[in-house]
């Protein structure tokens, strides 16, 4: 991903939402008959026309194709002045030569650097500058582009996808080649090598698959690979993989459909078609041993997964699998779950069935206790024993029937945004042919049957070969499962052959207009603000609202005075405690019946504690919500604060606190909190120390809840398919809900800043250092200084385009990503420069974050970027307002600070009118890099020698577990 690669990490919120049921499911079923194929007057052909089917999980669409194979889908929604482009290659990973790994990835980086008529560095800027976002990803089997933007921007976007389609390799040379290598590598140092766990994955796939498989590598590829190569072997890979033949484009949103396809035919038709693309030969992995396999991590909780091959992306038996997961290890119902979380044997395990294009795998994993259970030989042998002893009486009929409760609501959340339909929609035209799906899986669902899912326990799982991967603390082998047995053996690579220009095969497009003119922008578009309602129940909630018709959905969040910053001093945690309690269940519904139920209706309902409130979110079907409400107001105003659970949950958060101290971004950030803010009670961390969380006791629980979970001071925001009168009655309820105002909060006076100085922060044997310059800001206002700062912050560092990510990442290739923010809250607020950096180049990205900063702050800003910043923020209002998440988001932000309900009115004034003086102003106050304390969180040993020539006092930060 070129922004944020994502990695398959074994947090418990990634593992828990791992498999999406909807999204997995496959195998054929009937659709609605579409159209017959025609040639329209631009020349390209309609293969069909399929309209949204009355009571069925369906998305409109047309599908056509082009000459040169390109096929196009477009899926028009008039509900926002929106449009979201995508073009999937079907090229990843598993498409690479041996020897030459990751580098369908690298081109993915390689596509944002510019082509013939779009100068380096653009491609980004345009978006940004049009008010739009985008990004692209790489994964086994494909990769994606796409963007969204104001609809006035659509002919734009096909300019640019086509000439980075048509024109790409014209622009491409050895120095962007080099600077993009480097970036890779650092993406790969910051999301594998220096992530608790990163590694893991990379070691499971060595072992699940022979050599030479195409899965038996990650998609970002080995180092050594990427070091061999040249410009010309990546050329060689487009030329080969990245012709119209082998991409689908797709376009949802607010367009004209005829103006659409005059727009293809002139921007795409002319690009000459590739070499054939064949299907790739499925190949689930066949294992015909047990192989057990250790990976030492810089972690202290142990970690166990066990990988069984499995089938295909759309074979028949990948619905029975998914649901045999849900029954192993989704949720609290789950078997695992019941047998070793509860029972205090693990701190999290879980199961999910991951599928591929060529192979799928079956995985449970089991995190261990670092101090109670660390040993991972004993917790293997119960869950083999669990796996082994699975009986058709441990299916619960029941399950059926909450798999397909959230399957169906899932498949209407999944078309909120513009984005969502046709990421599906170019998914499903890629890998089946067949662009909406939504249907076809669930029919396909409703065809799992108890009998099924047992079969597939017994086909794939029950004594059948495995994995078995224990990650285990440095020089702590002694905890893995068992013994290694497989250790990845010595690559056996080819010869590297030098690939020579004059053997590259080019295609070049014959034009019949002037590309080098880029398309004018269409009519303006602008967003409108929802129409809100609000009132005040009578046991003084506020409520604030809008009414939002195209899904059927509510979004709900009841927000109560009781977040982190209410916890006494030395108490730290005890709202995050809180709320995981009251998630346990009540007195009139276990948190295990909780779940079933609300998995029937389709429903999901969390609990979290903030900085300021503990907030519970409803997501559910509009036809469902009373029901829902009916079921949070059971759990919420009822808990049953046991002893037992108590333990198990103080015992998961103190082990929370170890995991987050595992990780340097987090290291950074509370680093941060303690060199801005000295001893007061805003350094403390959220989640607390294992001092402070050691010593609550269930009491303390108790009376929190008493005195926070309290109507006075609760705020209410709803967005979704309910009209304000609907709302008044279903809300009703919690008019017996009675309690006190809780005791204001007092501000904590802060001493002076010191002089300037290095925090080190030592985390030995880390690949790379996070580096960030910190110093105080001003507390959230939303339309005075804080905000004129944030508009100041956009060009510094506030984009990709900033000076400062284009220094450090794309000049300098020392980072994947650097960045400067401005972040507040009701009392006080910060401005940070960041950046994880490789180790050697620590001292020089510090010298280039303060040469930037220093310049902003005494030069100011240029014409051009005070103007590129008043497009680019001003445009943004179309894409506001689009999903319930983001009006939600938005409500939250009118009632936590009491803002009009036209502020962004005022806003957009601000960015329209500010000077460019004014924004001089604010850099010269807030950016001169001599106010900022500056901290790296990194192999100290290693740091040392280079940060003693920056000539700064150097100080040791010590971070309290």
């Amino acid at each position: 991903m070129i922004l944020s690669h994502l990695n398959l990490s074994l947090s418990k919120c990634k593992l828990m939402g791992a498999v999406t049921v909807v999204a997995l499911l496959s195998a054929c079923s009937t659709q609605q008959k579409p159209t017959q194929s025609k040639e329209n007057d631009s020349g390209i052909q309609l293969v069909e026309q399929v309209s949204a089917i009355p009571g069925k999980a369906s998305i409109a669409y047309s599908k056509y194709k082009l000459n040169n194979g390109l096929t196009l889908i477009l899926a028009p929604d008039h509900s926002d002045p929106l449009v979201h482009v995508d073009v999937t290659y079907h090229v990843g990973s598993a498409r690479e030569e041996i020897g030459k790994s990751g580098f369908a990835h690298f081109f993915e980086h390689m596509m944002f650097q510019g082509s013939k008529h779009v100068a380096d560095q653009q491609h980004f800027k345009i978006i940004t500058q049009a008010g739009g976002s985008l990004n692209g990803t790489t994964n086994n089997d494909r990769t994606n582009y796409f963007e969204t933007v104001p609809s006035n921007q659509l002919e734009k976007m096909l300019w640019l996808e086509s000439d980075r389609m048509g024109y790409l390799l014209e622009a491409v040379s050895q120095r962007k080649f080099e600077i993009q290598r480097s970036t890779v590598k650092n993406e790969r140092a910051q999301n594998y090598e220096n992530r608790p766990y990163g590694m893991m994955w990379e070691k499971m796939g060595e072992a699940m698959y022979p050599e030479g498989h195409p899965y038996s590598w990650q998609t970002i590829g080995y180092v050594e690979d990427l070091d061999k190569v040249d410009v010309n072997d990546l050329k060689a890979f487009f030329l080969r993989w990245y012709g119209p033949n082998n991409a689908v484009l797709t376009i949802g949103g607010d367009f004209d459909s005829e103006q659409v396809l005059k727009w293809v035919e002139k921007y795409f038709a002319p690009i000459p078609k590739g070499p054939e693309v064949k299907a790739a030969d499925k190949q689930p992995a066949k294992l015909t041993e047990d192989r057990y396999v250790t990976v030492e991590d810089r972690i202290q909780q142990p970690m166990l997964v066990i990988g069984w091959p499995t089938t295909y992306l759309g074979e028949q038996h990948n619905a029975d699998l998914d649901v045999l997961a849900k029954v192993l290890g989704d949720g609290r119902n789950s078997v695992l779950y019941q047998k070793l979380v509860k029972t205090e044997k693990a701190l999290d395990a879980g199961a999910f069935h991951q599928c591929s294009e060529l192979a799928c795998n079956f995985y449970v994993y089991v995190m261990a206790d670092s101090r109670k259970h660390p040993d991972l030989t004993p917790l293997y042998d119960e869950v083999r024993s669990i796996i082994d002893n699975l009986k058709p009486s441990d299916i619960d009929p029941d399950v059926l029937q909450q798999v397909i409760g959230s399957a169906e609501a899932s498949s209407i959340f999944a078309v909120q945004s513009v984005h969502g339909k046709v990421a599906q929609l170019a998914s499903n035209e890629t890998f089946y042919k067949q662009p909406d799906r939504l249907q076809t899986e669930l029919d396909r669902l409703h065809q799992v049957t108890l009998a099924s899912v047992y079969d597939v326990y017994q086909g794939f799982i029950h004594n059948k070969h495995k994995v078995v991967l224990s990650v285990v603390p440095k020089h702590k082998l002694q905890l893995a499962a068992r013994t290694a047995t497989f250790v990845t053996p010595p690559r056996t690579l080819p010869a590297h052959q030098k690939i020579d220009e004059s053997a590259l095969q080019y295609r070049f497009v014959k034009d019949t207009f002037d590309r080098s003119v880029m398309p004018k922008v269409q009519s303006a578009v602008s967003g409108s603000m929802p129409s809100l309602y609000s009132f005040h129940l009578s046991n003084d909630i506020e409520v604030l609202g809008t009414k939002s018709s195209e899904t059927p959905t509510v979004m709900m969040q009841i927000k109560m005075p009781a977040g982190n910053r209410y916890a006494p001093v030395g108490k730290e945690g005890l709202a995050t405690l809180t709320s995981s309690m009251v998630s346990e269940g009540s007195a009139a519904l276990s948190s295990e019946a909780l779940q079933a139920e609300l998995d029937k209706l389709g429903s999901s309902v969390s609990l979290a504690a903030g900085q300021y409130n503990t907030t519970l979110t409803v997501s559910s079907l509009s036809k469902n919500f009373t029901a829902t409400m009916a079921l949070v107001e059971k759990s919420l105003f009822q808990p049953l604060f046991k002893e037992d659970d108590f333990k198990r949950v103080k015992r998961q958060m103190l082990e929370g606190v170890v995991y987050e101290h595992q990780k340097p971004s987090w290291l950074a950030s509370q680093a941060t909190r303690e060199v801005l803010y000295g001893d007061s009670i805003y350094s403390r961390s959220s989640s607390g120390t294992l001092a402070s969380v050691q010593n609550l006791t269930l009491q303390d629980v108790k009376d929190f809840y008493k005195t926070f979970y309290t109507p006075k001071g609760t705020q209410i925001l709803l967005v979704g398919d309910l009209s304000q009168q609907q709302v008044r009655k279903d809300l009703s309820s919690l008019l017996d809900w009675q309690g006190e105002a809780p005791p204001l909060l007092r501000r904590s006076k802060l001493s002076a800043m010191g002089k300037q100085t290095l925090f080190l922060v030592d985390k030995p044997g880390a690949p790379q250092a996070a580096v960030r310059l910190v110093r105080r800001g001003l507390p959230f206002d939303a339309t005075g200084e804080t905000y004129l700062t944030q508009l100041a912050n956009f060009n510094l560092g506030g984009n990709f385009n900033s000076r400062i990510n284009q220094n450090l990442r794309e000049d300098k290739g020392y980072t994947y990503g650097a960045s400067t923010y401005v972040a507040s809250n009701r009392e006080v607020g910060a401005i940070v420069a960041t950046a994880q950096v490789r180790a050697d180049s620590t001292a020089p990205a510090i010298v280039e974050l303060i040469k930037e900063m220093d310049n902003v702050s005494k030069e100011g800003f240029t014409d051009k970027e005070i103007e590129f910043m008043r497009l680019a923020v001003g445009q943004q209002d179309a894409l506001k307002y689009e999903t319930p998440a983001q009006k939600a988001y938005l409500l939250s932000s009118i009632l936590t600070y009491n803002l009009d309900h036209d502020y962004l009115a005022t806003r957009n004034s601000i960015v329209a009118n500010v000077s460019k003086q004014t924004l001089n102003e604010m850099a010269s106050k807030w950016f001169n890099p001599a106010d900022y304390q500056i901290i790296v969180v990194g192999d100290a040993k290693q740091l040392m020698p280079q940060l003693k020539t920056l000539n700064f006092p150097i100080q040791a930060l010590e971070i309290e577990p």
